[in-house]
């Protein structure tokens, strides 16, 4: 499990990187100022969390237990949901996707406790 979390964290850290490459050189002049700083911020969340989700597979490296596995799950979740709904509010100006936007903040937030615990239990 601890390779899903790494291979997957480096792979959506790549991806991360692609976004923001797009944001800024083909979305740049595309877009208007408040639409680039959402999908600014999509970037953002979306590159700490597959960082988070590197980290997560280190510690189940370390000490496999379900609470990191749900970590990793909730940060990979919250990436998609978080990120992915920012990326869509950004690019089409569809408003109601801003209404699923804090489930993945919430899935986001989750996971960095069940991380801490995670890493509690490292010895």
């Amino acid at each position: 499990m601890h390779k899903v979390w790494m291979v997957s964290g480096a792979l959506l850290a790549a991806l991360a990187v692609i976004m923001g490459a797009f944001g800024a050189h083909v979305l740049k002049g595309q877009l208007d100022a408040g639409a680039m700083k959402v999908f600014q911020t999509a970037v953002d969340y979306h590159l700490y969390h597959a960082l988070g989700l590197i980290l997560v597979g280190v510690l189940y490296k370390a000490a496999p237990s379900p609470i990191l596995a749900w970590a990793g799950g909730l940060m990979a979740g919250g990436i998609v949901v978080f990120s992915g709904s920012l990326y869509l509010l950004g690019t089409t100006g569809v408003k109601w996707l801003g209404a699923i936007t804090p489930l993945g903040g919430a899935a986001f937030i989750v996971a960095w406790i069940l991380t801490a615990l995670g890493a509690w239990r490292v010895q």
